[in-house]
């Protein structure tokens, strides 16, 4: 086959991983000039840093004044962890599993929690499960959007207005993405360095009144670590909602928070950061239409994600080689776009069919993934040519 010649265009940021994700456009270290550092989170300045970082979430999402946001320990998983052990068990379990990390919580409820009263609903990468069996009145554990396989809920309309149970959602590679709609969600969990950009090692907490008529009405069979602990005396603890964290954040950290929200309201808020994730998924889209290599893994666009966009190798020859031929040759191609610098940690994870998975949420720029395209066709007809003798 005939090789295209190496594009003359690089994207001006090569930083498509999926987490930690690009930083917001212009970012420099000059964004963290005002950080508190070197005093105590608990100091006046340490508080209203936190403060500041609880409000900024509550305005970019509309988050509903009565719901309770907090920063918590250990990035998303933290939150999510949080959560499952403080809450589940006082109503039957219904899970959704399309995915590696929503398979992880699975894990956490059967063999760490050991609860039985429990249906999980199963779909291969790509697909999604059937929304219509869950049971509402029964506690629900999902992830919005599948980030190692590019599968989201397409809205939550199957979530009951009237429910008996509490919906828990793993929203890290959803959020300040895609509409969230709060009145069907109970607790929403993530972490800011997806769809922010930021660096990792806290976690967010959102708690609707519900859940925290759960935490003071029910206490959980098994001991609870410290970092876990959201009530004392049958109360929620507010001050954690407030900024009282539960161990010693990163004020560094919480400083690049601020700044990304602060960018997220320069380019139009929630609404905004939308539209740069959707612009994104739309370069990909029209590339993918054109192309005779590559499909997304999502083949339904109601349910195909605007963050963590999944590919998989469609061509012909690739359909022949062995499995050790076809992982060798996915990986070559991701590994021809690092060397050249124009694309780094875009292959696809672990755990998911063969291919590259490429990070569109609003921190990435439109004109980076144009360039971009260029460059995957040159590295596939590169590795197709590897493997012309023998197909």
């Amino acid at each position: 086959m005939t090789v295209p010649n190496r594009p003359d265009v690089r994207p001006a940021n090569p930083n498509f991983s999926s987490g930690p994700c690009a930083k917001r456009p212009g970012w420099s270290f000059d964004a963290l000039a005002d950080a508190c550092l070197g005093r105590s989170h608990r100091s006046k300045l340490g508080k209203a840093k936190l403060e500041e970082t609880i409000a900024l979430t509550r305005e970019v999402l509309g988050v509903p004044a009565d719901y309770r946001i907090g920063i918590v320990p250990a990035s998303d998983t933290g939150a999510v962890e949080m959560a499952l052990w403080s809450l589940l068990g006082a109503r039957g379990i219904d899970m959704l599993a399309w995915e590696s990390f929503g398979e992880g919580w699975v894990t956490d409820v059967t063999k760490q929690l050991k609860l039985t009263d429990l249906r999980v609903f199963r779909a291969d990468y790509g697909q999604l499960p059937d929304l219509s069996q869950v049971d509402c009145d029964r506690d629900v554990v999902f992830t919005w959007n599948g980030t190692t396989s590019g599968v989201r809920v397409p809205d939550g309309d199957w979530i009951k207005a009237d429910r008996k149970g509490l919906t828990i959602c793993d929203a890290t590679s959803a959020v300040f993405a895609m509409e969230l709609p709060w009145d069907k969600l109970d607790v929403v969990t993530y972490s800011w360095q997806k769809v922010l950009g930021g660096e990792g090692a806290h976690g967010v907490l959102i708690l609707s009144p519900r859940a925290v008529e759960r935490l003071e009405s029910y206490t959980p069979p098994w001991p609870l670590p410290k970092i876990f602990r959201m009530t004392k005396g049958g109360k929620l603890i507010e001050g954690i909602f407030k900024g009282d964290t539960i161990n010693t954040p990163s004020m560094m950290v919480v400083e690049d928070a601020i700044d990304a929200m602060k960018w997220a309201k320069s380019v139009g808020g929630l609404s905004g950061l939308i539209q740069r994730s959707n612009a994104n998924l739309k370069v990909l889209e029209d590339w993918v239409a054109a192309s005779d290599w590559a499909a997304f893994l999502a083949e339904d666009k109601a349910i195909r994600s605007n963050t963590s966009i999944c590919l998989v190798i469609k061509a012909g020859f690739f359909a022949r080689l062995s499995a050790e031929e076809q992982t060798a040759a996915a990986k070559k191609i991701a590994s021809l776009l690092e060397k050249e610098k124009v694309a780094y940690d875009i292959g696809s994870y672990r755990d998911a069919p063969l291919g590259l998975r490429i990070w569109g949420g609003a921190t990435v720029e439109a004109s980076d993934l144009q360039a971009l395209t260029a460059w995957l066709d040159w590295a596939f007809a590169q590795v197709a040519a590897d493997y012309a003798d023998k197909t």
